[in-house]
């Protein structure tokens, strides 16, 4: 692509040289302090910081599961073109200028803008990948992923300026590009969902109704599953798990739950996830043994199907351990049941509602009805789910590859617009449908801290 005719020297060696012609505009005279608290306002909506997104509305993701605090009086608002910054993540750049009302976390640094040109422009520049690099000069702390960072140090940034028709222009040029792979992203995406959930109906298909197509059906008697094929039976849960009640041996590792992982050693968590948890020790709680073989459910906080533990160890007594009947549970097969749609559905319906979840003890999963089917049959069930899951899954890396690269491809093309890298002025527009990246659904990690935020003034 197209290189400016002559650049000059930059202050900082993140960004070796700009366009000549451009000016260097400190960012000590742009943005001013706000400390203007929600109070009792009902008419601004909740607004949270995102590193791919940057300024969003909290209600507009399904993935943000931040819990805000009771009381938002101590909230700070912010208005349209206010500067958001999560101070604690601004080494990952996580800051925006907003394009809504709203209020944000009392943790958060607010700033009244006061820059003469194109606010969009300031935005793509102070998001831009390579200001990183500075962003993690000014962060310090000890605590991993949350370096604490101030504003003024924020503002000693010089950054550079092109002059104002030429900010004009690379919005309306980078607009249109990342609407197209934006475009491109939501189709292969599109493509994901679809097969995910393929996945998904087949597990549930599969699993409740078996995969004999000339089979004759009878009502089941249970809610979840109306029909069944019919030389089943549905029996109380029981009578095909019991429930273990072995406190923890003295040489059991310790373990825990993750929806990412199952069943798993702390200390690999760790490892895996470059983060610390908290460790139970024996005085505080009252920790339980987990067998190899075991289904785990979560008492505290249930969020759907039972964990199938690979290893043996201790956990804390938040949980509930189920020993399979190996006379009438083929493993492999339950591992699908207890997963499907339908029956995590019929087991929420009798929890109780608690504020992190649903609260459920052994009596609950006791009482719900499961299919008592032949251990042959379960075994030809599980394989047929594992042989198609695993056609779905093999497929998936693929849209998922396509996607990382148009990304990585986006990212890289910002950058070099909006800092002098590439010239754009005389680049024609064609008509284009703007695509908003904020309804792309992927999972990226929001970066509200609402545990610190919570407690801060």
């Amino acid at each position: 692509m197209k290189k400016y005719e002559e650049y000059k020297e930059y202050l900082y060696d993140w960004l070796p040289t700009i366009p000549k012609h451009w000016q260097e505009i400190s960012l000590r005279g742009l943005f001013y302090l706000s400390d203007e608290r929600k109070e009792n306002r009902t008419d601004l909506e909740l607004l949270s910081v995102y590193r791919e997104f940057g300024v969003i509305p909290k209600s507009s993701r399904t993935d943000n599961k931040n819990v805000e605090s009771e009381n938002t009086s101590k909230y700070k608002v912010v208005h349209k073109n206010d500067l958001v910054i999560n101070k604690m993540k601004l080494w990952q750049g996580s800051l925006g200028i907003s394009r809504y009302e709203g209020f944000v976390s009392p943790a958060y640094i607010v700033a009244h803008c006061n820059f003469d040109g194109d606010l969009q422009f300031l935005n793509l520049f102070l998001r831009s990948p390579l200001i990183k690099t500075y962003y993690n000069r000014i962060s310090y702390g000890i605590r991993v992923g949350q370096w604490d960072s101030d504003f003024y140090s924020f503002k000693q940034l010089v950054i550079p300026v092109p002059p104002h028709k030429e900010q004009e222009k690379i919005v309306q040029y980078l607009d249109w590009q990342v609407s197209n792979i934006n475009h491109l992203i939501h189709g292969y995406q599109k493509q994901i969902k679809l097969l995910q959930e393929r996945r998904q109906t087949i597990i549930d298909r599969a699993a409740t109704q078996g995969i004999n197509p000339n089979v004759q059906y009878k009502d089941s008697g249970a809610t979840w599953i109306p029909q069944i094929p019919e030389h089943w039976n549905m029996v109380y849960s029981k009578k095909l798990f019991a429930q273990r009640k072995d406190k923890a041996f003295p040489n059991d590792i310790q373990l825990t739950s993750s929806q990412k992982y199952g069943i798993i050693s702390q200390d690999e968590f760790m490892k895996r996830e470059g983060r610390r948890l908290t460790v139970v020790v024996t005085g505080s709680d009252i920790l339980k043994h987990v067998g190899i073989g075991d289904f785990v459910i979560s008492m505290r906080s249930f969020q759907g199907g039972l964990e199938y533990s690979y290893v043996e160890g201790k956990i804390s007594s938040a949980y509930v351990m189920l020993i399979p009947n190996k006379e009438k549970v083929y493993d492999e097969y339950f591992k699908w049941l207890l997963k499907s749609k339908s029956y995590i559905k019929a087991l929420q319906g009798t929890s109780d509602l608690v504020r992190d979840g649903q609260a459920l003890r052994y009596a609950n999963f006791a009482k719900v009805y499961l299919p008592e089917i032949p251990l042959e049959e379960q075994k030809a069930i599980a394989d047929y789910i594992n042989s198609e899951v695993a056609r779905i899954d093999n497929a998936l890396p693929t849209f998922q590859k396509k996607i990382e690269l148009l990304r990585e491809y986006r990212t890289r093309l910002i950058s070099d617009v909006v800092t002098g890298q590439i010239d754009v002025r005389d680049v024609v527009i064609p008509e284009y449908t703007p695509e908003d990246d904020t309804e792309i659904d992927v999972a990226d990690t929001p970066d509200d801290t609402e545990e610190v935020a919570e407690d801060a003034e």
